[in-house]
C-alpha cells in the first residue's frame, strides 16, 4: 500500500470534513459537528488562516487527516495544538496514523516549536497506548475545560 502524506488543499476540505464527523461520530458526539467544508475552506485557506491541515491519501483518495495549529505556552513560548488525528476504521493499524504523526513531529520542529499537545479521551485506550509508546507524556490529573457558545452566553449574562 502506497501512503502519501501531504498538506491540505481547500478542495480537500470536503472530504476532510467527512472525516471530522467520522471522528465526531466514533468518539460518540455524531450531531456535534456543525462547520461545514466552505468554513474549513475559508478558515484554513484565507489571509491569515486558523490551521494547518495534513492528509494521508491511499490510491489518490483522502484516508486520514491531522488538523494543527499554534499556541502559546507562558512556560514554553511557541507551540503547536494538534487538533485532530484521524484515519478511517479500515485503515487502522497499516501506517496511515503513525505517517501523519511523524508528519506534525516534524512540521513542529521546522517550526521550532518547544511543544505539541493534544488531548485523547479515556477510554480510546488504542490512541492512550499509541501516543505512550512513541514518548509521549498522557497527562491524567490535567482536565479539558471548555465553554461551548451558549454557555458563554449563559455565563456573560448572569
Amino acid at each position: 500500500m502506497n501512503i502519501n502524506v501531504r498538506e491540505s488543499q481547500p478542495e480537500d476540505m470536503p472530504q476532510v470534513l467527512e472525516l471530522i464527523k467520522e471522528l465526531a461520530h466514533f468518539e460518540k458526539e455524531p450531531n456535534a459537528v456543525i462547520i461545514d467544508a466552505e468554513q474549513l475552506k475559508k478558515d484554513g485557506f484565507g489571509k491569515q488562516p486558523l490551521f494547518k491541515c495534513f492528509v494521508a491519501e491511499v490510491d489518490d483518495k483522502i484516508q486520514g487527516m491531522a488538523l494543527i495549529y499554534f499556541r502559546y505556552s507562558t512556560w514554553k513560548g511557541k507551540t503547536v495544538h494538534l487538533e485532530d488525528l484521524m484515519v478511517r476504521d479500515r485503515f487502522r493499524g497499516k501506517g496511515l496514523g503513525i505517517a501523519l504523526y511523524k508528519k506534525v513531529m516534524t512540521y513542529a520542529l521546522e517550526q521550532n516549536v518547544k511543544r505539541v499537545e493534544w488531548v485523547v479521551i479515556d477510554w480510546n485506550k488504542n490512541a492512550i497506548e499509541f501516543y505512550k509508546n512513541t514518548g509521549a507524556n498522557v497527562m491524567p490529573e490535567w482536565n479539558t475545560v471548555q465553554f461551548d457558545e451558549t454557555s458563554i452566553k449563559n455565563f456573560l449574562n448572569s
